[in-house]
């Protein structure tokens, strides 16, 4: 392991110099401007992040190419596993909080049901843990699992009183006062989706290195019927596989948590992953890495097993919700800057932290690193810049960004086979080259909106964990304007300034900020019913669950 961490330093290193190298090719010819130095040095602020989308995906790409069972390739215990294994006794943990039941329930009927076909579930022990607080949803939650363990009387049902903790404390209280007997916990989300042989792929890989503390699955999209979480997931989906390949190779036993679709030993986890409150009294929002990098430091592993299949969950219907995740999580990666200096962390613990700050600091130096390029340009600065250098500049911080998603379409391109599954390689082109267009006008409008909050976020404000709203939906175009204002305002300022003094640099600017100009028709179209109708009836960027529910359906 020293060895590959070796080899992949040196290689997200070599990005790094090629990006910071690229960027002085562009700025240095007349000399340095005040505003092209800011912009520089933002610049650089984003290499790290962007070199690591570049190197994961890279390695990720090889593997997945070169090796003859990837999986097994970065999870060694894939290879352990003894007929008849995924014995343990294991608690499916299902986190719940005001949620649509109608929507949480099918899912897990069927994973139970495909337990017991495969003659397992006696070893498995459903588990409702809610933290709905309102009496109302309360009683509609109660009714509606009743009916569920009518089916299920295995099936088993708590609510909490308060939510202290929110998820992490649910989880903890739960392991603390009703696991049982129970080896391994199983967490969901709400709308978390697993089949049965997933499930005992993990517990038959956690039984067969009795040192890994969690196994983490790769988790896909489920089919969406909305056009917005379509064109996204599909993106996400390939980028996923090759990140995590590529992660998994070299950070090997001290992998990421993310959550939920992932099997957990209870005894470590309870004795490691008690959170406690920040120095300031705040609870820790996003648990998940935290608790990962305390079982590093205790001596456990934390693996993932970078397989999609049989491992799903929804998404955001809409760019609302999908904001307001981000800005969740946002919030929950920026508290880790406190946690860095705590003692007793892994090195490889505190760039597991480090990484998913990276994820969100970026947003404020990539507008940061706008605003100072548009004023260089319409001072004058930008006059001796070479055109050659600068389109070398964007395509390269493009590639690299994107990286992950383009070596995941690589992938499925040069192996026909699991083309087929995407309808092929022609109807797979078209969901990507879709992909492609949606991203280049979400992304502008997704960095600036977690900017905007981060730039708020020293001088309180805040984003908790309210419940998300999982419901395709059609957006107004008045709620979409309230939501977007201040997006579509800085585009025209952006736009307005270089019209005036830059005319040349328009075209520019139009791939990384056009979609700012967008963003209240963006927002309305991708969440337009008739738009959503339309994607399904032609099958752009189906994913092989869809076409699959397709073609079972009488």
């Amino acid at each position: 392991m020293p060895l590959r961490r070796l080899a992949f330093a040196l290689l997200g290193l070599a990005c790094t110099g090629l990006l910071l190298w690229l960027a002085a090719r562009v700025m240095a010819p007349g000399g340095w401007t005040v505003w092209e130095v800011l912009a520089f040095l933002c610049f650089a602020g984003t290499a790290p992040w962007t070199a690591l989308c570049a190197a994961n995906a890279v390695v990720g790409l090889l593997i997945l190419l070169r090796a003859p069972d990837p999986p097994s390739a970065v999870l060694p215990a894939l290879t352990r596993i003894r007929p008849g294994a995924g014995r343990l006794h294991t608690a499916i943990a299902v986190c719940i909080r005001n949620e649509a039941m109608d929507q949480v329930l099918p899912p897990l009927a069927r994973l139970l049901d495909g337990l017991a076909e495969a003659g397992a579930a006696g070893r498995f022990t459903l588990w409702f843990l809610s933290d709905t607080q309102d009496p109302v949803l309360a009683a509609a939650e109660e009714a509606a699992i009743a009916g569920f363990r009518a089916r299920y009387p295995a099936a088993r049902y708590r609510r909490r009183a308060g939510n202290a903790g929110f998820k992490a404390g649910n989880v903890m209280d739960f392991l603390d006062h009703h696991a049982g007997g129970a080896e391994l916990m199983l967490c969901l989300d709400a709308d978390s989706e697993m089949t049965a042989p997933a499930v005992l792929r993990l517990v038959a890989c956690m039984e067969a290195d009795p040192r890994i503390a969690i196994l983490q699955q790769l988790i896909v999209g489920r089919p969406a019927d909305a056009a917005f979480p379509r064109l996204f997931q599909f993106g996400m989906r390939a980028g996923m596989r090759a990140w995590a390949t590529g992660q998994a190779w070299w950070q090997g036993p001290e992998g990421p948590y993310w959550g939920h679709n992932a099997a957990i030993r209870i005894e470590p986890f309870r004795r490691h992953c008690r959170l406690e409150a920040l120095p300031d009294g705040s609870p820790i929002l996003s648990h998940d890495q935290v608790e990962a990098v305390r079982l590093h430091a205790a001596g456990w592993k934390v693996c993932c097993l970078p397989v999609e299949e049989g491992s799903l969950e929804g998404n955001p219907p809409a760019l609302p919700e999908f904001m307001a995740r981000d800005l969740r999580w946002a919030a929950g990666n920026m508290q880790y800057f406190a946690l860095l200096r705590l003692p007793g962390m892994t090195w490889m613990g505190r760039w597991q932290l480090a990484q998913a700050i990276l994820l969100f600091l970026g947003a404020p130096l990539w507008t940061g690193l706008l605003v100072f390029a548009a004023l260089n340009a319409a001072t004058g600065g930008a006059a001796e810049t070479p055109a050659s250098a600068l389109l070398a500049l964007m395509a390269t911080t493009w590639a690299m960004l994107h990286a992950p998603k383009l070596c995941g379409y690589a992938e499925l391109l040069l192996r026909p086979a699991r083309a087929a599954g995407y309808g092929g390689r022609r109807a797979f082109l078209r969901g990507a080259a879709a992909e492609i267009a949606f991203t280049t006008l979400l992304d502008p409008v997704s960095i600036l909106n977690k900017a905007m909050f981060l730039a708020r976020l020293p001088f309180g404000a805040r984003q908790g964990w309210a419940p998300q709203n999982r419901s395709a939906r059609g957006i107004a175009w008045a709620d979409a304007a309230r939501l977007l204002w201040p997006h579509t305002l800085f585009g025209l300022a952006v736009f307005g300034l270089l019209a005036v003094a830059a005319p040349g640099a328009l075209a520019w600017a139009l791939p990384p900020a056009g979609g700012l100009l967008l963003a209240i028709p963006f927002c309305v179209a991708t969440a337009a019913p008739r738009l959503s109708a339309s994607l399904r009836r032609r099958g752009l960027a189906a994913t092989p669950e869809e076409l699959a529910m397709a073609g079972a359906a009488p």
